[in-house]
Parts: structure tokens; C-alpha cells; sequence
């Protein structure tokens, strides 16, 4: 039996009455919801980082605040572009929806359209150009605020005028992930590593990024939790910006 219904076809019933006042009731904070939904995903958003694939630019319970407006504007919800503006560069940290499952996986941009790039035992080389690595000192290690593992080294990666912090296996003779053959971004894609050379689901599981599937940059850490230690607050990693 359909529900009664007033003059302006709202429903006058039980149900009607009860839905009606809980929207009046609710109202606010259900427009506040919706507000914040369309916000975080089109405009800015804070995502949890639950792998260490970045270490040691971004650790494991990581809140990081990404840029949604950083390359395009996008209809709320969707991968559907309205206008674009910038296009990633080499060295951005890009948060994206992988190829293989559609999972949301956040890796920096090592090869943009038109490069040639080249892995040979976890030595970057792109465009023929190979990059130099030297350890971190120090004074480096304390403006990081980073701790690695033992089993870990840091080394600063430099290529073509950037510099980044890279984190590789002390000892590994897995030559598959350390290295992959020669390969030529297609226009539109994107080649992406993750920072953690030796343990990173990167373009050597996924293939290149299409720009579509980007999704933002990632620019500073809000806060950071550290879950071996019972989620106790990283105070030293809050506010820091990603580069």
C-alpha cells in the first residue's frame, strides 16, 4: 500500500513523518558530511600511508595531506577531468589508482612522457644520464628526523639537477627487482618508483601510471602515528614537507 502524500507529494505517513524529522534534526551535520566528501575528492584530502614502499620520505602511519587541484579539477567521485593546468613532474610524490586492482598507491614520478628510463642494480639512468648516490651525513639524517633499519641504507640520489632520499637492501642478490630493462614513457603515462628500492610495488609490478588514473600530489606529513610503539604520536614527523 503506497504511502499518504500531501499536496506536494511529500509523504505524510509514519515513515514519511519519521524520515522528515530526522533530516530536520540532522540536517547540518548531514550537509557538513557531504561538504567534506565533495572537498576530499576533488579539492584536498588526508590519506593514511599503510606500507613503508616510500620509506624513508614517508613512513609507515603517515597521515599525509595531498593536493587535489595540483595538475586538474575533476567532477567529485570520478576520474572525469573538467580542466587541467600542470602536468606531474619528475620528482613528484603522486598518489594514484594503480593499473592492476584499482587500489589507491602513492609513488614519486621518476619517468614522465617522452623519457627513456633504465634500472640497473637499483641505479637509476634516465635519458642516458646515470644518477650518482652518496650516503647521508649526519646533519642530513637529523633534518629528516628518519631512523632506517640496520638491514637498510640511505643514500641521496641525484639526477638531471634533483636530489632525493632513497633507501636500498645493504645486501641483496635479487637482480629482478633491482633492475629492469630499458623502457620508453608513452605520452600521457607515467613511470613511478617508490622510494624504498627493494621493497616497493612500483612500476616494475604495475607498468606505467596513465594520467587519467593520477589522482594528486602529495605535499606535507599532518601527523604520524607509529604503530610499532602503540601508535604513539611521531612528534618530530609533523609538519614536515615531502620533497
Amino acid at each position: 500500500m503506497s504511502p499518504l502524500r500531501d499536496r506536494a507529494g511529500r509523504p505524510t505517513g509514519p515513515a514519511g513523518g519519521k524520515l522528515r524529522r530526522i533530516w530536520l534534526d540532522w540536517r547540518g551535520f548531514l550537509l557538513f558530511v557531504a561538504v567534506m566528501l565533495v572537498f576530499r575528492s576533488a579539492i584536498a584530502d588526508w590519506n593514511q600511508v599503510p606500507s613503508g614502499s616510500m620509506e624513508p620520505t614517508i613512513l609507515t602511519g603517515d597521515r599525509i595531506v595531498v593536493d587535489k587541484l595540483a595538475y586538474s579539477l575533476r567532477v567529485p567521485f570520478t576520474l572525469e577531468r573538467l580542466a587541467d593546468w600542470n602536468d606531474p613532474q619528475r620528482g613528484d610524490i603522486i598518489t594514484f589508482l594503480n593499473p592492476i586492482d584499482d587500489r589507491q598507491f602513492i609513488k614519486r614520478v621518476v619517468g614522465i612522457p617522452g623519457d627513456t628510463v633504465e634500472l640497473r642494480r637499483n641505479q637509476l639512468i634516465i635519458n642516458g644520464v646515470s644518477a650518482t648516490y652518496e650516503p647521508l651525513t649526519e646533519e642530513e639524517y637529523a633534518r629528516l628526523r628518519i631512523q632506517p633499519p640496520s638491514a637498510y641504507k640511505v643514500l641521496r640520489e641525484t639526477i638531471l639537477g634533483q636530489s632525493r632520499t632513497i633507501m636500498v637492501l645493504r645486501y641483496s642478490s635479487d637482480t629482478t627487482s633491482s633492475s629492469f630493462r630499458r623502457f620508453d614513457v608513452p605520452p600521457d603515462n607515467y613511470l613511478v618508483l617508490g622510494d624504498n628500492r627493494d621493497n616497493s610495488g612500483d612500476f616494475r609490478k604495475i607498468g606505467p601510471v596513465s594520467q587519467e588514473r593520477i589522482l594528486g600530489r602529495a605535499h606535507s606529513v599532518a601527523f604520524s602515528l607509529d604503530s610499532d610503539n602503540y601508535y604513539a604520536p611521531r612528534i618530530r614527523r609533523f609538519f614536515v614537507d615531502l620533497s
